[in-house]
């Protein structure tokens, strides 16, 4: 599954240059240029990092970062400024705001592509190997494969996709929503119904020799990988 890039710049040449050479690497890229319309934009495209510009129109970056980093639902969300303001006392509000890096205009997009690795390396590595582990649930992205304990277990596309979601954030809720959009993608309608058969077919795969039930159902809202199972 692609990582989520939500680039918040109103430059559109700049925009341009980091979703080509974004893209190209293999991250999926969202953008949005005015600064009042930011924040609407990381509710509905739940990205993995934000790379957020300090001026924009109607609503600066730093009153972005401020108001993600309140919120419960977009707090853990990395973000990386990027900025014409050099001076030191600039990066130390921004970063006090809550930017996890810093990076000066002009820049080359080598250096952002290797920033952003760097920060989700460290603030999500879930999301950065090819290698995940939660409990005794190994997925392995590179190959395909998944495990439990020392079992292989075998999980068809879909399943699979599903369990990269959850493994990815343990404790997280997504709402069928959300896992129609992360692993079905926007384009495709599919119906909420169908996120509850793919799940019990990902329960029963993981289930096979009698374990503890990984995944958590939220009543009206939707499903979790249980953070308290592995205890």
């Amino acid at each position: 599954m692609s990582i989520r890039v939500l680039i918040i710049e109103d430059e559109e040449a700049l925009q341009g240059l980091l979703e080509y050479n974004l893209q190209k690497e293999g991250f999926e890229v969202s953008i949005e240029g005015d600064g009042g319309e930011a924040l609407t934009a990381v509710a509905e495209n739940n990205p993995d990092i934000i790379l957020l510009d300090w001026m924009l129109p109607n609503m600066t970056g730093i009153d972005i970062c401020r108001a993600l980093r309140k919120s419960p639902k977009t707090n853990a969300i990395p973000i990386i400024m990027l900025t014409a303001r050099v001076e030191e006392a600039d990066k130390l509000r921004g970063l006090d705001h809550g930017a996890d890096d810093y990076i000066t205009k002009p820049f080359s997009v080598s250096e952002v592509i290797a920033r952003i690795r760097a920060v989700l390396r460290r603030t999500n590595p879930a999301i950065a190997g090819d290698i995940v582990s939660y409990g005794d649930i190994t997925l392995d992205r590179e190959q395909m494969r998944v495990k439990r304990g020392a079992r292989p277990v075998a999980l068809g596309p879909t399943e699979f996709k599903l369990l990269e979601v959850f493994i990815q954030r343990p404790g997280r809720v997504y709402s069928r929503e959300q896992l129609l959009d992360r692993v079905w993608g926007q384009e495709v309608y599919v119906e909420h119904r169908t996120v509850d058969v793919h799940i019990g077919r990902l329960r029963k795969a993981l289930n096979q020799s009698g374990e503890a039930d990984p995944i958590r159902t939220v009543r009206a809202t939707g499903y979790a990988l249980d953070e308290t199972y592995r205890r």
